[in-house]
């Protein structure tokens, strides 16, 4: 099982698409949940008035579990194909969806874009569609689900047409594709809405499924036998494994920090960039306290080397309990992580009741670290299809808006630019119990 690759993914896509349904759809395909269980769901959700929600409700009893604080397992749901062990990052739900993919302990290796064949494509599609995009998402299935819906019954022309509108979208927001002469590779070829010509995508693919009704999810559906393409499933297994950033300097945000008899302080957490061992010389920012790499432990067994993705505890000679914190960032001496003074970012408003104004000042998280931010200037207001700017010092942002802004933190604050450590230059902005923005830093101005 360990020796499988490992990804993470996220599922995006409209409420009501039926993410949930996906989700436990494949979880119980796949074998990580049982038939009964699903049944008994069954049961309470017609009682309920609710039927068909039977797959979602699996999920959202995982999301009661991990609200009261069950182990990572429950909240990071696994499951395994032939190839691959997957995580998958959270429950969806659009507000939670943001923070926990920014903000939890792994970054997204791909995304499954569900959009439903009965409604099309809604606002949160495109939202999420643009989302992907500003947070570096490499790759992405899109789920074309509700194909067995009256209005579709499994027409491949309707499956086309919502095909060419996502097609559309993710090319309009900057991914990758080439022009191509037809859309016989139905899975990977679109048809643009705007200039009516075909396109093919090397890292995107597109599937018609019926999560309810389980057409498509890792068996060839019956009811469209006019597709040639893979199924969910196997489409999972054609996502690529990001390469490690072992070519940086290492990495480390504190996840947590825990006094062990014997051993004495361990800082807890996962390695994004870089590589440590023991004896290294290691830095802890902000507080600049240096030490020497005494032990590591993963998974309770000692290890004499660390790399990106490791989660491990590492005890530091000459670093006491009062000298770590959650949020701070350990780093190589030679090239220390960056404490900002403030830093230039691009940023999507995801949901703000009103408008945002210079002086606002919400709730930062970035990594593990969660601080105070205010923000001192809006730069310029961009198109967020085409990233051409539309106004430069516009007075207020509001939700929809994509954005250049100048933030400062409130206290020391390890923030990174994306190019440089992709983990640590993203964020999300959260006020009033949900995530109002996400975005990624572009330029760093450093703290003397």
């Amino acid at each position: 099982m360990a020796n499988k690759p490992h990804l993470n993914i996220v599922f995006i896509g409209h409420v009501d698409h039926g993410k949930s349904t996906t989700v436990g759809r494949i979880l119980l395909n796949t074998g990580n949940i049982r038939k009964e269980e699903v049944e008994k769901y069954r049961e309470e959700a017609e009682a309920k008035g609710k039927a068909t929600f039977e797959f979602a409700w699996v999920m959202d009893r995982l999301k009661e579990e991990r609200e009261r604080g069950v182990t990572i397992d429950i909240a990071h749901k696994r499951f395994d194909t032939n190839k691959y062990y997957f995580t998958i990052i959270d429950a969806p739900g659009h507000r939670d969806f943001v923070k926990n993919m920014i903000t939890g302990t792994s970054q997204a290796d791909g995304a499954v874009l569900v959009c439903s064949a009965a409604e099309g494509v809604q606002e949160q599609t495109k939202e999420h569609i643009f989302l992907a995009r500003t947070l570096g998402v490499p790759q992405i299935i899109v789920a074309v689900n509700k194909m067995d819906r009256e209005e579709n019954k499994y027409s491949e022309a309707r499956f086309k047409e919502i095909r060419n509108e996502v097609g559309s979208l993710l090319l309009g927001v900057g991914f990758k594709a080439e022009a191509v002469q037809d859309d016989t590779d139905s899975s990977r070829c679109f048809k643009d809405n705007k200039t009516g010509k075909f396109f093919k995508f090397s890292q995107i693919l597109f599937v018609p499924i019926s999560a309810y009704k389980d057409d498509n999810i890792d068996k060839k559906s019956p009811n469209m036998p006019w597709w040639k393409g893979p199924t969910l499933v196997e489409a999972l297994d054609m996502f690529q494994v990001p390469p490690k950033l072992t070519d940086r300097p290492f990495r480390l945000p504190v996840q947590g920090v825990m006094n062990i008899t014997g051993t004495g302080t361990v800082a807890v957490g996962r390695v994004e960039t870089g590589s440590v061992k023991v004896g290294d010389k290691v830095i802890f920012m902000p507080s600049g306290k240096v030490g020497e790499v005494k032990s590591m432990e993963m998974h309770h067994e000692a290890i004499p080397v660390a790399e990106p993705g490791d989660n491990i505890g590492i005890n530091v000679r000459g670093i006491s309990k009062e000298d770590v914190k959650r949020g701070d960032v350990i780093g190589s001496v030679s090239s220390p992580p960056t404490v900002a003074k403030s830093f230039i970012a691009q940023i999507m408003i995801l949901n703000h009741p009103s408008v945002i104004t210079a002086g606002y000042k919400p709730v930062l998280h970035c990594h593990t670290a969660q601080v105070a931010c205010e923000f001192t200037e809006l730069l310029e207001r961009v198109d967020s299809r085409t990233g051409k700017v539309e106004e430069t010092n516009p007075k207020t942002l509001k939700t929809g808006d994509a954005a250049k802004v100048k933030m400062t933190p409130s206290k020391p604050l390890v923030i990174e630019k994306m190019k440089d450590f992709p983990p640590l230059g993203r964020f999300a902005i959260r006020d009033m119990g949900q995530t109002v923005a996400a975005g990624v830093v572009i330029e760093v101005e450093k703290k003397e």
